[in-house]
């Protein structure tokens, strides 16, 4: 019998979305709505293997996305419809009150609320997305799986702030880290390729997107992570600004006149490669740019690449073996440019890229992009959050 489950994957600035059966892995429905809040806002698909297009509209977001997704692909599939048994849902961020996915009740979504402030692009956007299936599917259970369990193994020393104990103690202010169900399926899926036992692998994973994190991943465990308290930390983003000294609030607000809320806006939507390269968020539009020399473009990719580079060294020191070094999600697994970039500045670790592998593994393709010789490998693998949250949602009904 197949268990059908309805995956939202709410991003910051994309929706994924399939049904797919949890036990095969089988998908009936996937697709992906993009470029939210800007012009050229659209939905593609592949239902039965058979593949569609729409536009959304200008500016369109989550919720005309999820809109067309229940009102314009799914109306007609009434055996596919009826054939789902849950809701699955991705959330970012459940600080330390969700540690393990839960059944959504009105408690569940108090929670995620409580949290926006922690993940501002996101648990909005994850909640618009749970109220419009309750109301497509009133019957059905949600359930929502939160990107910062997978973290909650990470040590004291690593998920610490150098500020006063009792932020922590009182407050709760600590790293959490987010992207935890895309780096547990990669930490499944790299063990199962190098032949090996998961408890037993150790990787760094990049996933890289609209929003990216690296994960320093020990014996098939997290141990550290590049996002922290909130998404913001960390690595060169579409429009985040990553690690930055926070000194530079301070002198914004009394020395430039900015209020808070516009720093705070300014750091999550007006930063990152779209403030650097003043052309835009958008990794291929920069890639373009990059290719013709355009000096922002040039200047976003390159301090893109460093960050990332920069990460991938350190964790060294985290794993003290690393076993493979690994590129996934929407820039992780297209850009062979990006790749090449960043591993070419990790020569000292003994690395060396397959250029042709390199290339083949573009658009959708996996496998190994390293030489024989390198002394340690990398890879690209597809991620898929889809099928974590989809067997999560089964085991919990």
């Amino acid at each position: 019998m197949n268990k059908l489950v309805l995956v939202l994957n709410c991003g910051s600035s994309s929706l994924k979305f399939a049904v797919l059966d949890s036990v095969s892995g089988d998908e009936r429905l996937s697709g992906l709505a993009e470029c939210f809040n800007l012009e050229n806002a659209r939905i593609k698909w592949k239902l039965d293997g058979n593949k569609g297009t729409a536009d959304l509209g200008a500016f369109a977001a989550h919720k005309e996305a999820v809109a067309y997704i229940v009102n314009s692909i799914l109306k007609d599939e009434k055996e596919m419809s009826d054939a789902i048994v849950a809701i699955g849902h991705r959330i970012v961020h459940g600080g330390e009150k969700f540690t393990s996915s839960v059944i959504v009740t009105d408690e569940v979504i108090q929670g995620i609320e409580d949290c926006a402030t922690l993940a501002p692009l996101h648990n909005p956007a994850h909640l618009i997305g749970i109220r419009a299936a309750q109301a497509a599917f009133p019957a059905l259970p949600q359930v929502v799986v939160f990107d910062t369990a997978f973290h909650q193994t990470m040590p004291e020393k690593a998920y610490l702030y150098a500020l006063p104990y009792k932020l922590y103690r009182e407050n709760a202010v600590r790293r959490y880290g987010m992207h935890g169900t895309s780096h547990l399926f990669i930490a499944r899926e790299a063990a199962s390729i190098l032949g090996q036992k998961v408890e037993e692998t150790n990787i760094i994973n990049c996933h890289l997107g609209n929003g990216a994190s690296v994960c320093a991943i020990k014996d098939g465990k997290s141990v550290d992570t590049s996002m922290g308290m909130t998404p913001l930390e960390g690595l060169v983003m579409g429009t985040r600004c990553g690690d930055i000294d926070p000194s530079i609030i301070n002198h914004l607000v009394t020395q430039c006149n900015y209020t808070l809320a516009e720093v705070n806006s300014m750091l999550n939507n007006e930063s990152g490669l779209l403030g650097i390269s003043e052309i835009s968020s958008d990794c291929r539009a920069i890639e373009e740019g990059y290719a013709e020399g355009k000096a922002g473009a040039v200047r976003a990719m390159e301090l893109f690449c460093y960050r990332l580079a920069k990460y991938i060294a350190s964790y060294a020191a985290a794993l003290g073996r690393i076993d493979a070094i690994v590129f996934t999600g929407g820039i992780g697994e297209n850009s062979d440019v990006i790749r090449s970039l960043v591993l070419n500045q990790l020569s000292i670790f003994g690395i060396k890229v397959d250029n042709e592998a390199n290339k083949a593994a573009r658009f959708g393709g996996e496998g190994t992009i390293t030489a024989a010789d390198s002394q340690i490998k990398a890879m690209v693998i597809s991620t898929n959050e889809e099928l974590v949250i989809a067997q999560d949602a089964i085991s919990l009904i």
